[in-house]
């Protein structure tokens, strides 16, 4: 992300009912923006706020511009985030997400994400539930374990 990205971020953000505090995650030394875009000169079309914490790896906010959805940008972020997490030595990916998210859930299953639990209520806005996701990583082979799901999403 560069400077120039700060608005753009915002608005995406706003777009998609997500809220980043960007001052705030900017002055995190273990926060981490990242954006997509189409060409370098391009405008963002997505953006992924991470957390580095110890042997973890957090994906706090992934949102996409509604103009350019389906056109991989949230799975270039994140697998970017995850070949990161894995050159880091990381051993766990969590992440939390809207029960009624079935599209992203559905990305986060693909690049090898297992439901841990459930959180009822968790979201202020409509009480809707988090599904709390998990990636296990061997940190000294770097190899994504295979996990299987411990909490149903229906």
């Amino acid at each position: 992300m560069t400077p120039a990205d700060r608005s753009r971020v915002v608005e995406i953000a706003a777009l998609t009912q997500q809220t980043i505090d960007l001052e705030a995650e900017l002055a995190k030394t273990w926060a981490s923006l990242t954006v997509a875009r189409e060409t370098p000169a391009a405008p963002a079309w997505a953006v992924l706020l991470t957390w580095s914490v110890a042997d973890e790896l957090h994906v706090i906010n992934v949102a996409t511009h509604p103009d350019f959805r389906r056109r991989g940008a949230a799975r270039a972020l994140l697998s970017e985030a995850l070949a990161r997490a894995i050159r880091d030595r990381k051993r766990l990916v969590l992440l939390e997400v809207r029960r009624s998210n079935l599209a992203a859930i559905s990305l986060y299953r693909s690049l090898g994400f297992t439901t841990h639990l459930v959180r009822r209520g968790y979201y202020a806005d409509n009480s809707e539930d988090a599904i709390e996701m998990k990636l296990c990583i061997d940190p000294g082979t770097g190899q994504i374990l295979a996990g299987s799901d411990e909490a149903e999403v229906d």
